[in-house]
């Protein structure tokens, strides 16, 4: 692939060349990458820059340009990425920040808001960037949670960004198998779980896009029907929740009902499914049993807006 040559050419040009590259290369939404990266090689906003590129910077955003046209996820280029109203260090190995996992630490929060009494004890389970445990220590202050993660490679991605995405907080790190880390913990421990387990099937991880089949299979294979996890979730996790405790789950936009039954064959109750702001499904919540019974979840779409954008 020739490199672009881009040295000396006024910024609006720069990012037509850039653009163009990224099309032809078959990226989505190649004009918004195209900004992206310019923003990253010159640090100034492309739309209220006038002076001609000089060489060194030039070439870096060629080199960007050149990544992003193989399919590198941008994330991965930018070396971080926003979730929610903070930041957080991204890179080959751990799973990329989604803006559908939003509403996921949304939904906890929201829940989070309800219960009674102080200092509500959190699992982030397949926390990867540790983005939504994070989210929750950033919306709840007194809440105690704590980000679990087996892989070796997102670790040193949670562990950074648990230690300074949001200064001040804390938030505890475990390296522990999801699959079978219930039995470590105490029957009713835990005021509420929430997860963006693995959940793409077997087909559909055979036909990944370019950029996602980057980012690491642990982190999205959820078996051949997708539902590995989802059934250790709603089994013997169900144990360490406390009576009225909630588990707050990311799902694929085809699974609500598959998971639904699993909970309902598992006994829990006020079982509910929100929806990301694109209208899919995207977070199933459900509820322990016992003498609190909290707010019931029903089908509904989202109700808690963390960003002044969203209200």
């Amino acid at each position: 692939m020739i490199e672009l040559s881009l040295a000396g050419l006024a910024p609006r040009d720069a990012l037509r060349a850039v653009r163009t590259r990224l099309e032809e290369a078959g990226v989505p939404d190649a004009a918004f990458d195209a900004r992206e990266l310019y923003r990253l090689a010159v640090g100034r906003d492309p739309r209220l820059d006038t002076a001609p590129l000089p060489p060194d910077k030039a070439a870096a955003l060629a080199s960007f340009a050149a990544r992003r046209a193989g399919r590198e996820p941008l994330q991965y280029i930018a070396e971080s990425w926003d979730f929610l109203d903070f930041t957080l260090r991204v890179g080959p190995g751990v799973l990329c920040p989604r803006a559908d996992t939003e509403v996921v630490c949304e939904t906890a929060v929201d829940l989070l808001g309800k219960m009674a009494g102080a200092g509500p004890v959190v699992l982030d389970l397949c926390a990867g960037t540790g983005c939504l445990g994070l989210g929750v220590r950033r919306f709840v202050p007194d809440a105690r949670v704590t980000c679990w993660e087996k892989s070796p490679e997102a670790l040193p991605y949670l562990r950074r960004n648990a230690r300074e995405a949001l200064p001040g907080a804390e938030v505890a790190v475990h390296e522990g198998n999801v699959l079978t880390g219930w039995r470590d913990l105490s029957p009713g421990s835990v005021d509420l779980i929430v997860s963006n387990p693995p959940y793409l099937t077997g087909a559909e991880m055979q036909a990944l896009m370019p950029e996602t089949a980057r980012e690491p299979a642990m982190a999205l294979d959820g078996g051949a029907d997708g539902l590995v996890f989802y059934r250790c979730l709603t089994g013997p996790w169900q144990k360490v929740l406390r009576p009225g405790g909630w588990l707050v789950m990311e799902i694929g936009y085809a699974q609500r009902q598959a998971v639904l039954d699993l909970g309902a064959r598992n006994g829990w109750v006020n079982s509910g499914c929100r929806q990301d702001y694109g209208g899919s499904d995207r977070v199933i919540l459900l509820q322990k049993p016992g003498t609190d019974p909290g707010s019931p979840a029903g089908d509904t779409t989202n109700s808690c807006n963390l960003r002044p954008d969203r209200v």
